[in-house]
């Protein structure tokens, strides 16, 4: 079952590819997306991560939690609903 991570402490300049690619190296990712603001179209720091299963979600979460990526540390955790969604 798909897990979805949360990923905080993203590096700017940090491409969905890039962030992808990164987090490939713990097991098969999904979809990669960073959450852009609306008006300036630049990155808000943060993003999700959809991993293929619960153990590649914990791999990702081991190698990349509080770890240094693009010279920002990485805050990596399950990702929880939208208040009022289930």
């Amino acid at each position: 079952m798909v897990q979805k991570l949360f990923v905080g402490g993203i590096p700017w300049k940090t491409t969905k590819d890039e962030l992808h690619d990164a987090f490939a190296k713990a097991g098969e990712v999904v979809s990669a997306s960073i959450v852009m603001d609306r008006e300036t179209r630049e990155s808000r720091g943060f993003g999700f991560v959809e991993m293929a299963d619960e153990a590649s979600a914990e791999s990702a979460i081991a190698m990349w939690n509080g770890k240094e990526f693009g010279g920002r540390m990485l805050k990596v955790d399950y990702a929880r609903p939208k208040e009022g969604q289930q």
